[in-house]
C-alpha cells in the first residue's frame, strides 16, 4: 500500500510541474496553475519580493468575482465561515485580496496553502442559483450539530509530503469508531475530487491506520457524477450524496 501511495503523490506531482507556468509583469511574477475555478480557468497568483521575502497574492480575484456573480460576504455569518476558511489556511484577507507571506525556505508550502484556500472559499460561497438562500457548509453544520455529531470544524494535518492539508471537520475516534475526516463538496466535479483524494492520500499514512474519510456531496442541484464517485472509493473514501446523508449519521454520531 505504501508503494502504491508514494507512486500516486510521484504522478500527483508531474502533474503540478508540468502543468504550472510562469509570466513576469511589473515588478510581479504571475503564477499560472492546473487547478481551475468555477469558469474552468486556471487559477492565477501573483508573487513578488517584499521585506527580505515574498509577498502572494490572488490579486482580489476571488472575492471580486464572487461578489460580481450576486454572492454577498457581508452577512456576519458568511464573514466568519470566511474568516474561519482562511485561518485554517493561515492566509490573511487585506481588502479583497487572499494573501501569504513566504520566505524562499518556505515557499511551497505557502503557495499550496493560497491555493487551497482559493479554492475553498470559491466553493465555499459560491451559489449555483440567486435565490439559494443558504451555503451548503452551513447545511452540513445545522445536521451535524441537530443529530449530535460532535466534531471539530477546519482542521489542518501535515501530509507526509510536507504539505499541509485543511479538512472541513474531523470527529475524533469513539469506542465504537475510529477517527473520520470529512470534506464537504458544494459543487462535487472532478478537481475537487481529485484535491480531496490527493489531500487524503497524503495524509492518510500519518494517520491512525483505521482513519476514514468521508466527502459529503452536495446533489441538491443536480446528480453527483458517477466518475466522482468512484473516484473517491478508488483512495478509500466514503461518497455520501446529501440526499443519503441518514444513512451515515449514527456511525458519524458514534
Amino acid at each position: 500500500m505504501l508503494s502504491e501511495i508514494q507512486a500516486l503523490l510521484e504522478t500527483y506531482n508531474s502533474w503540478l510541474r508540468d502543468k504550472t507556468s510562469l509570466r513576469e509583469l511589473k515588478g510581479w511574477v504571475e503564477i499560472t496553475t492546473p487547478y481551475l475555478d468555477r469558469h474552468n480557468d486556471s487559477l492565477q497568483i501573483y508573487v513578488r519580493p517584499d521585506n527580505g521575502g515574498l509577498l502572494l497574492t490572488d490579486d482580489g480575484h476571488t472575492i471580486r468575482d464572487l461578489e460580481a456573480s450576486g454572492c454577498s460576504l457581508t452577512t456576519p455569518k458568511r464573514h466568519d465561515l470566511l474568516q474561519m476558511t482562511l485561518n485554517g489556511f493561515g492566509v490573511r484577507l487585506i481588502g479583497a485580496s487572499l494573501e501569504v507571506s513566504a520566505s524562499t525556505d518556505n515557499f511551497p508550502l505557502r503557495k499550496h496553502s493560497l491555493i487551497q484556500a482559493m479554492l475553498a472559499v470559491n466553493d465555499l460561497f459560491f451559489l449555483a442559483e440567486p435565490m439559494v438562500r443558504s451555503l451548503f457548509l452551513e447545511d452540513v453544520i445545522e445536521w451535524m450539530d441537530s443529530s449530535d455529531i460532535r466534531y471539530t470544524p477546519k482542521v489542518k494535518f501535515t501530509g507526509q509530503s510536507g504539505y499541509d492539508h485543511v479538512f472541513d471537520f474531523v470527529i475524533p475516534k469513539s469506542r465504537q469508531r475510529p477517527e473520520r475526516i470529512i470534506r464537504a463538496l458544494n459543487r462535487p466535479d472532478r478537481y475537487k475530487a481529485e484535491s480531496f483524494m490527493h489531500a487524503w492520500a497524503d495524509t492518510k499514512e500519518v494517520r491512525a491506520a483505521d482513519s476514514m474519510a468521508y466527502a459529503l456531496l452536495n446533489d441538491t442541484e443536480s446528480p453527483v457524477p458517477g466518475d466522482v464517485s468512484e473516484g473517491l472509493k478508488s483512495y478509500r473514501i466514503r461518497p455520501v450524496p446529501w440526499s443519503h446523508r441518514d444513512q451515515v449519521r449514527d456511525e458519524l454520531a458514534a
